[in-house]
């Protein structure tokens, strides 16, 4: 049975390279304190601040419960802070604190290296091609609800 060997789905693909990228990063926050998952949240805010807890879980791929033990942590650190919501009093909006943009601006310089390495086999066109693809399957698996 000399048969071709079939490639691995997109789904697979796009699983081990998410499984690359983690452990990277895991590898880079180490002994920062913090963690990938509370990272990827610093970064949602970073984008956009003030969002509700429950839209930084959906964002940041977490559920409710544990964006609230991780904001416990993270405001404890000093890195975010909550404040109400003019529009609604029993919703809290998260910001990022002047601490959690510098934690941020920290990893800057590995971030880049990081991507730099991951994309080195590919030009700026085939780089530039890919950042659009990503952005639209994101739209595509949110139901275009992307802001």
């Amino acid at each position: 049975m000399g048969g071709r060997v079939p490639r691995p789905s997109l789904l697979y693909a796009v699983k081990q390279l998410e499984l690359v990228v983690r452990a990277r990063l895991d590898d880079m926050l180490r002994g920062s304190g913090v963690t990938t998952p509370q990272y990827t949240a610093l970064t949602v805010l970073a984008h956009r601040d003030g969002i509700s807890a429950a839209q930084l879980a959906r964002d940041s791929f977490v559920t409710p419960q544990s964006m609230a033990e991780m904001l416990r942590l993270l405001e404890r650190r000093g890195l975010v802070r909550r404040s109400p919501n003019p529009a609604s009093r029993r919703e809290l909006r998260v910001h990022l604190t002047d601490e959690g943009r510098a934690l941020m601006a920290s990893y800057d310089d590995a971030l880049a290296a990081l991507e730099r390495e991951l994309t080195e086999g590919l030009t700026a066109a085939e780089v530039a091609a890919f950042r659009r693809t990503v952005a639209t399957l994101w739209d595509s698996a949110r139901g275009g609800d992307i802001p």
